[in-house]
């Protein structure tokens, strides 16, 4: 239960550091971050939770790592549902509270006509840069499967362990500056879904892009980690 309520805890870090610099401070004239300091946003939350929680449930925090570490070998099948299930609850739980903020202005509303919504992700008339359905999907799939490519071998037994964190958080960083403009960053489907469930529309409907295609990616760059690249043991 233990590595569960560390999945929880870790997904909801994720949404509510990540989407909600989006929401809060990307946009304020003058002083706001921008795509650069929700990049960044997102990828602290990674690194800080990894650190934090990481030792405990390995610090996944997305079901398509769940997935991709599953096809890497490095996490068993039987522990998909609860994982998934514990990174879900813990988005919609981040979101919840970002709604009960963003709400508290009045000058906010949540238009589900409009790109960006409320952070949640999206593609063709919901992409922040108008980029279709087959632009996102490769996005999504290409930015996850290297993403798993860089965890598998950050936290390779022979890599320095230490550093872990910072080259997971960095590479989500770097996947954030790349994608924001085209989906909005996904590559997750527990924040893709969290964000979505509070703004309804068209963003629901176009949720499956966000699970199937970050899922895709995640086991294709996770067999990949494990058939071409791992060191054999053979080696040593």
């Amino acid at each position: 239960m233990k590595s569960y309520f560390a999945e929880f805890f870790g997904t909801f870090w994720l949404v509510f550091g990540g989407c909600g610099s989006a929401l809060f401070a990307a946009g304020v004239p003058g002083v706001g971050i921008g795509y650069l300091g929700v990049a960044l946003a997102f990828g602290l939350t990674v690194l800080t939770m990894a650190y934090a929680v990481g030792h405990i449930s390995g610090g996944h925090f997305n079901p398509a790592v769940s997935f991709g570490l599953y096809a890497g070998g490095r996490f068993p099948g039987k522990e998909l549902a609860p994982y998934i299930v514990s990174q879900v609850l813990g988005g919609v739980a981040a979101a919840s509270v970002l709604y009960c903020i963003y709400t508290g202005n009045a000058a906010n509303g949540i238009d589900a006509s409009s790109a960006g919504a409320f952070a949640a992700n999206g593609y063709g008339s919901l992409s922040p840069q108008g980029y279709g359905m087959n632009a996102a999907f490769i996005a999504e799939f290409v930015l996850t499967a290297f993403f798993l490519i860089v965890i598998l071998g950050a936290t390779d037994k022979y890599a320095n362990g230490r550093f872990a964190g910072i080259a997971i958080g960095l590479a989500l960083t770097l996947i954030h500056l790349i994608s924001i403009p085209i989906t909005n960053t996904s590559v997750n489907p527990a924040r893709a879904t969290s964000q979505a469930v509070f703004v309804g529309g068209a963003y629901i409907s176009q949720l499956w892009l966000f699970w199937i295609a970050p899922i895709a990616g995640a086991v294709v760059g996770g067999l990949i980690y494990k058939f071409l690249l791992q060191k054999d043991a053979k080696q040593d």
